[in-house]
This record gives C-alpha cells, structure tokens and sequence, in this order.
C-alpha cells in the first residue's frame, strides 16, 4: 500500500514568527483521517522567523526529533541542557514523565526551517532524556545514513521505540532503493526536491505513507533532500 499526503493538503497555522505546516493532526488543527502513522504522530515543517521561538512549555511520553535544515535553533530545558542545533547536527529529546523546554532561532534576521517530529515510546513513563550529535554530511550523499534507530543498533541517535530514522541527499539525476515495509510501516518524508518512487511522483513536504511494499526505486533529476521512518505497525 503507498498513499501520498500531499504539502497543500497539509494543516497549516501562520503567526507573526511561525509559518508551520502539519502533516498530521495537531494543535488547532485536526482531521481525523491524518492523525499518525504507527507510532509517528507529528510531522511538523516550521518556519521561525528571526528572533521568532517557542516560549518554555511542557511535554510527556513523546520521543522528539529535532531536524534543522536551514539556519539554526536554541534549545533550553529542564535537564539543565542550553545548546543550539544547526544542519549537520540532530536532537533526540525523551519527555518521558516530564520535560520543559524552549526553542528560538538565535539570528534576529535569518529564518530557521526545522522539522520538529513526535514519536510515541514503546511505553508511557520513562525517565526524561537528551541527545544531539553532531553527524558528517558526506555519510548522507547517495546513501542512507541512519540518524536514529533503538539503542542496541548503531545510529547518530538512540530512540526508545522499534522506529529507524534514514537520512539521504541525492544528487541531480541519483538513484537510491526505498527500503522494503514487508510486515512494516514505512514514511518518507521529502525535505527538498522532486523525485519519483515507483509511479509516484513527490515534491518538497509531500510525505508517502507505505505499508508491506518491497523495496523500491527512487529517482530525481534534481537534488533532494530526503527522511525515511521505519515503524512498527
């Protein structure tokens, strides 16, 4: 099964500092035909113009994955924790039983482009956690790097659930195999770029939910940006 969620289909929330598009249902948005996909249940394309943020606020039993791509982004917490994320480095941040953070872009005249992804653990209640690691671009070019996946598998990023993150950069006119969804979810999400899986065609915020497909081909004539969830059903 592949079903496309396309970008203009997308809930959408403007603010004087935020332009935020939801793949899924969230805050004032809701339709209950997009409410997750397995355990991801937020999928987040934010805008945060300079000097724009977050104020500190709280969350529980979520798994938060923090993907910048453009600019950057401050990062406090009740942990203790001040840090800033920038392409090229990712955050995995456990709620848990309880967490308050904040989120700013740093620059009064730059704008931060950000995926904030939401993953519900394998159980409620865990001890609140943080990570961010730094991770080497070239690792990503015509390959799939693993950002995340559970803590006995190597990855950038440890996750508390049966979920892998994949990261790749295609070059104009690449080539890569979509992993397989046998007895699987699956999620791609495009970042940037127009590429095509199959007899699907996808542009920058389409996002392809897959369920128990074998392993597929993508194709670009472009650069494109791309992310990979594979998820339990």
């Amino acid at each position: 099964m592949k079903v496309v969620r396309k970008a203009e289909e997308r809930g959408h929330a403007k603010f004087d500092w935020l332009d935020s598009h939801h793949t899924f249902s969230f805050g004032e948005y809701y339709d209950p035909e997009h409410m997750q996909w397995g355990p991801l249940r937020v999928m987040n394309d934010d805008l945060i113009a300079g000097g724009g943020g977050f104020p500190t606020h709280p969350h529980r039993d979520m798994e938060i994955f923090s993907y910048v791509t453009e600019g950057a982004l401050a990062h406090k917490d009740s942990t203790g924790t001040s840090s800033q994320i920038y392409p090229g480095r990712v955050q995995l941040m456990g709620a848990g039983t309880g967490i308050y953070h904040s989120e700013f872009n740093p620059s009064e005249t730059e704008t931060t482009r950000l995926l904030q992804i939401w993953i519900q653990p394998e159980r409620p209640g865990l001890e609140p956690s943080y990570q961010e690691e730094d991770y080497d671009p070239a690792d990503r070019q015509n390959k799939w790097l693993t950002l995340v996946a559970p803590v006995d598998e190597p990855s950038v990023l440890d996750v508390r659930q049966d979920v892998r993150i994949y990261n790749t950069v295609l070059n104009e006119a690449g080539a890569l195999e979509l992993p397989n969804s046998e007895g699987r979810k699956g999620w791609l999400q495009v970042v940037n770029g127009n590429l095509t899986v199959g007899d699907v065609v996808l542009k920058r915020g389409d996002g392809l939910a897959l369920e128990d497909e074998s392993a597929q081909e993508i194709v670009t004539s472009s650069s494109a940006e791309l992310l990979y969830f594979d998820l339990p059903r």
